[in-house]
């Protein structure tokens, strides 16, 4: 593609060469420059494009894109100025793409909690409609049967426009993204007319560093969704949803058990039998209906409300929504693993004491025979976490049972010897069993009816990661291998 036609959209200046160069591709990362590409000076955290700008152009790449004065060296070279080379870098890898965006219906997803498993929720409720969507977020690119990992919940704008051309390849019909703050600030999702944003929630995080100045700041980046799309869900019983509207040029619609909510919910419970943890409610407003969701907790229900909202909107029926939100699962998001026995094993995210102090507070609600926590802590991490962990675990389980987790390049028995600092504090019982398999396996073999298990600090993660190597290791196979040593069928 010749170059003129990749700006075509944005403001620019030639600074050097002319745009009848033909550009072969788009790198941001100097690293991964092949002849004819096109070298974008991104600024980050830690490092600066504009540094590597000449190192690119001994690599081979036709053109760069600046948006500081630096000198480039080479003839053949054509270097393109703009105001912000993040926000060109959306409208570049667009029209490298051929505007996927505009051969997909686009749902965002924002706020503080709930994206991950809101994306899950929508995309389930759209399989049981058998409508084909693609997702990008923590999870990574999902398409189909296909996981591309990601460095970010939000990826960078070239990313993001190369999964929806794939995904339009592979015959999607949706991309639904979860649109963190960073990547509204950065501008990851600028190119992109969303026909729908949805507003989860908002809380104290990420702020200081070089993320967000201050919560107003957080919140403005937040509220940018509203500027980009053209219905916005807003979750009206969190008590910014006017300020997350401040400037919105969207549509709106609110959801949550306010009376005054187009979707409204009432009269929810806590569903609970062997293998299954969930929430009930009953849905008025623009749909009526009753809702089981199968992820435990109360705030289950503002997560499938808002996933409700936006397929509702989109014409998706009743039953396809009710089907979708009581077979919905997150991969370590509180995940069930069905098994052979009365009791319940999950697979949780939970690696630090905040995550931890939810999770099990909301399992405690479904008042368990017992609920035992199998976890562990990162090596080369402050030690505190560790202390905090396991005061959290001691405090909240009936038994902790302490093993490894990505030890890194620490001893795992001096990691486990600081959780139990932790736990000492507050007189909980726990076992040590320092190899993850045999802790599941111990685990299992030990349950009781009624029990839940939390195996926490994985969960979708597939790796342990051991002095510089990372091992493969999946709980859902160790789980499977266990049951099969142990003859439980």
């Amino acid at each position: 593609m010749k170059l003129k036609e990749l700006l075509k959209t944005i403001d620019y200046e030639i600074i050097k060469g002319n745009t009848e160069t033909e550009i072969s591709d788009i790198v941001y990362d100097s690293r991964k420059i092949t002849d004819g590409s096109m070298f974008v000076c991104l600024k980050g955290y830690n490092s600066d494009g504009h540094s590597y700008a000449s190192e690119a152009v001994e690599k081979g790449a036709s053109a760069v894109l600046i948006c500081d004065d630096i000198e480039i060296q080479g003839d053949s070279v054509a270097v393109i100025k703009v105001k912000d080379t993040r926000e060109a870098l959306a409208y570049i890898s667009a029209q490298f793409f051929s505007n996927p965006a505009k051969e997909l219906t686009t749902i965002a997803v924002t706020g503080t909690k709930g994206k991950t498993t809101t994306v899950a929720m929508i995309k389930r409720i759209l399989e049981c409609a058998k409508i084909k969507s693609g997702t990008i977020g923590t999870l990574g690119i999902i398409i189909g049967d296909k996981r591309i990992p990601t460095n970010n919940t939000t990826p960078e704008s070239y990313e993001i426009q190369k999964a929806m051309r794939d995904m339009v390849n592979d015959g999607c019909k949706v991309m639904i993204i979860e649109a963190s703050s960073i990547g509204l600030k950065w501008h990851r999702v600028d190119a992109i007319d969303f026909d729908y944003g949805i507003f989860t929630n908002f809380s104290h995080d990420h702020i200081g560093g070089a993320e967000h100045k201050d919560m107003q700041e957080y919140l403005e980046c937040k509220a940018m969704l509203f500027k980009k799309c053209r219905l916005g869900l807003i979750n009206r019983d969190d008590e910014k949803w006017r300020e997350i509207l401040n400037g919105s040029t969207c549509e709106v619609k609110t959801y949550g058990f306010d009376k005054n909510s187009d979707y409204t919910a009432s009269n929810d419970s806590l569903l609970s039998t062997p293998g299954f943890l969930g929430a009930r409610f009953d849905l008025s407003g623009k749909r009526q209906m009753r809702v089981d969701v199968a992820i435990p907790g109360h705030f289950s229900v503002y997560n499938a409300l808002s996933a409700i909202s936006v397929c509702a909107e989109m014409g998706i029926e009743n039953d396809a929504i009710s089907e979708g939100l009581k077979t919905v699962a997150v991969k370590g998001r509180v995940e069930v693993v069905p098994v052979p026995g009365n009791y319940t094993l999950l697979i949780d995210y939970a690696h630090n004491a905040l995550s931890m102090e939810n999770v099990l507070t909301t399992l405690r609600k479904y008042n368990p025979n017992r609920l035992i926590t199998m976890f562990g802590a990162g090596g080369n991490r402050p030690k505190v976490r560790r202390y905090e962990m396991g005061e959290t675990s001691g405090r909240l389980s009936d038994l902790s049972v302490i093993t490894e987790d990505n030890s890194r390049f620490e001893d795992v028995m001096d990691i486990i010897e600081d959780i139990k600092v932790g736990i000492a504090k507050t007189g909980g019982k726990y076992v040590v069993v320092p190899n993850r398999k045999d802790a599941i396996k111990y685990c299992i073999e030990n349950a009781q009816d009624g029990d839940i298990i939390v195996l926490a600090g994985k969960g979708h993660e597939d790796y342990q990661e051991i002095k510089g190597i990372k091992y493969h290791m999946d709980e859902r196979e160790l789980i499977a291998q266990s049951l099969e040593e142990l003859g439980i069928k």
